[in-house]
């Protein structure tokens, strides 16, 4: 009797994990793509999946304290990924936008959500570097993940900067199937 009550406990605790993780993977999004591709040129892909044209217009330069923002968010490319985390030992998604901000004296919002209200909404194809990107990683309309615009490719390609629940801090591309359907809209805090 005694091992079987022992059994159910350890199922609940299983249960509780499993749908702690779910969460988890909710928090911040994920850089897995939905198709398993493993293509690493981003044009190609671009060329072969149907997706939606998400380039920016933007050709310039950018301000010395946008510099400054992207050049604190690279020192942590490779920083593990830790829900709720906003140091360099692991960031989640808004811990990792919150950070670099506060880095350059400007404060945002602790949550993804918060922080897709912050600022000026802008047209993805008017984004420049600095800016942020906001996912449903979930699918529906509900904001679940951020990242920095890092850089805009000379034929429009917007490049991101974020904290994914599988690889870290790494830089992503719109033109990335995954990020591509997830993407909500960009806000200008700058």
């Amino acid at each position: 009797m005694e091992t079987g009550l022992f059994e159910q406990k350890m199922n609940i605790k299983q249960i509780v994990a499993v749908l702690a993780a779910s969460v988890f993977i909710v928090s911040c999004g994920s850089s897995k793509s939905a198709s398993g591709s493993k293509k690493s040129n981003t044009k190609t892909i671009a060329k072969t999946e149907n997706l939606r044209k998400l380039d920016s217009k933007f050709n310039g330069s950018v301000s010395r304290s946008i510099n400054d923002i992207l050049k604190d968010a690279e020192k942590y490319i490779g920083t593990p990924y830790k829900f709720g985390g906003n140091t360099s030992s692991g960031f989640d998604c808004s811990g990792f936008t919150v950070k670099v901000f506060e880095e350059n004296d400007f404060n945002l919002p602790r949550r993804s959500s918060d922080q897709a209200e912050a600022g000026k909404n802008i047209d993805i194809r008017d984004v420049k570097p600095g800016d942020l990107l906001f996912f449903a990683t979930a699918g529906g309309s509900r904001v679940s993940h951020v990242g920095i615009v890092h850089d805009i490719g000379p034929d429009g390609e917007v490049k991101f900067i974020h904290a994914s629940t599988s690889k870290g801090v790494i830089i992503s591309s719109l033109n990335e199937k995954y990020w591509n359907k997830a993407y909500l809209h960009a806000q200008r805090v700058l």
